[in-house]
């Protein structure tokens, strides 16, 4: 028997995926991540689904979601710590870029 674990059961990652709609805008993957590599942008809105006469509620809005793969470390912390599983590991990796700037992946890249 080898000491060498099973690759099925090893687990397979590439890039961090976004799910925006489960995205609350909470910051808690922007404050964990030890390399500072994502960026978020948000807004208020009041909430549509509070209903007609309650007292009305304000909910964050995603406008911008960006990782920099130059300075990302692939650790995961952020996928670990955020509490409403809007990002998860991808099989995809980023794709190779011509300049650092191409390495700044936003909402559309990372969905």
């Amino acid at each position: 028997m080898s000491g060498a674990p099973d690759e099925a059961q090893q687990p397979v990652h590439g890039r961090i995926r976004l799910i925006e709609p489960a995205c609350t805008s909470c910051m808690l993957c922007v404050r964990e991540c030890p390399v500072w590599c994502i960026s978020l942008d948000s807004h208020t809105e009041p909430d549509p689904d509070v209903p007609t006469g309650a007292r009305p509620r304000m909910v964050n809005v995603l406008d911008r979601f960006e990782i920099d793969w130059g300075t990302c470390m692939y650790c995961g912390i952020c996928v670990e710590e955020c509490p409403f599983d809007a990002l998860e590991w991808d099989t995809a990796h980023p794709a190779a870029a011509d300049g650092s700037a191409d390495l700044h992946h936003g909402i559309a890249e990372l969905a």
